[in-house]
């Protein structure tokens, strides 16, 4: 992420570059790894203006004294956004960042226009209990997790990231109970929510937090007209690790972004 342009909201120095031309799109990455999203950030950037953004102590966005929490995140992409006066953006985020990207639209719905959601959950329980206890331990295994990144192709990449430090906030972080599902019922921004087959998050929760968004409680009708504003995919033989470099995502995104 060179020639990274560097931003201060909210007290908060936020690195973002800057790929193709077009209607802007907001691009948050899933947790530990900014480049989540790998060769799909250049099919998404080949119909529009991609803002890949490092969120607070992920990749050329240093730290601060402040808690990782997605609220405060979700704050600092909107002040981004109109730092850059771009007015409403369309705004997707995957794992870690689909819950920044979904706070961002609950926070700040005069900030984004559409908002793409890969992998995202409205409760902590959403995931599988085995996931949710491996997030419980995090924070207390960061020390082991730390060097092995650090030794690591990404750690490279990125050398001046305390990894240890970030998997100490992530896993402080993901320890707090959360419920947003009054909040999504309120969402403003027309909602695409992807998956995969094989996710962490639990097949039930997909179909309650695509209910809350007004899908799934009727037929749409002959014509169509009766379907619900908000879209909703699982990708086959897919995981939460590898959906934000599944080839069939850009294909999805654009196609929901560029309809009427």
């Amino acid at each position: 992420m060179s020639n990274a342009t560097v931003a201060d909201v909210n007290g908060q120095p936020l690195s973002y570059r800057v790929h193709g031309a077009g209607k802007p799109l907001i691009l948050l990455h899933g947790g530990i790894n900014p480049d989540s999203f790998g060769g799909n950030l250049a099919e998404l950037a080949k119909h529009r203006q991609v803002i890949a953004v490092h969120l607070q102590a992920h990749g050329y966005t240093p730290d601060s004294d402040r808690p990782l929490r997605v609220e405060t995140l979700g704050d600092d992409v909107a002040a981004l956004i109109g730092h850059l006066n771009l007015g409403k953006a369309d705004v997707m985020g995957y794992s870690f960042g689909a819950s920044v990207a979904l706070q961002t639209a609950i926070r700040h719905p005069d900030a984004v226009d559409r908002l793409v959601l890969v992998a995202a959950r409205m409760r902590q329980d959403g995931a599988y209990p085995e996931v949710v206890a491996a997030f419980e331990q995090l924070e207390a295994n960061a020390a082991v997790y730390g060097p092995g990144v650090k030794a690591s192709p990404l750690g490279q990449a990125y050398p001046d990231v305390d990894w240890t430090n970030l998997f100490r906030k992530l896993g402080e972080l993901t320890r707090q109970p959360f419920d947003w599902s009054a909040d999504v019922a309120g969402i403003q921004a027309r909602t695409l929510l992807i998956y995969a087959d094989a996710d962490c998050i639990r097949p039930e929760h997909m179909v309650e937090f695509w209910k809350a968004l007004g899908g799934g409680w009727r037929d749409a009708g002959l014509d169509g007209s009766l379907r619900p504003a908000n879209q909703f995919a699982i990708v086959p033989n897919t995981t939460h690790h590898t959906l934000a470099v599944e080839p069939m995502l850009p294909t999805i995104v654009e196609r929901f972004l560029a309809a009427e």
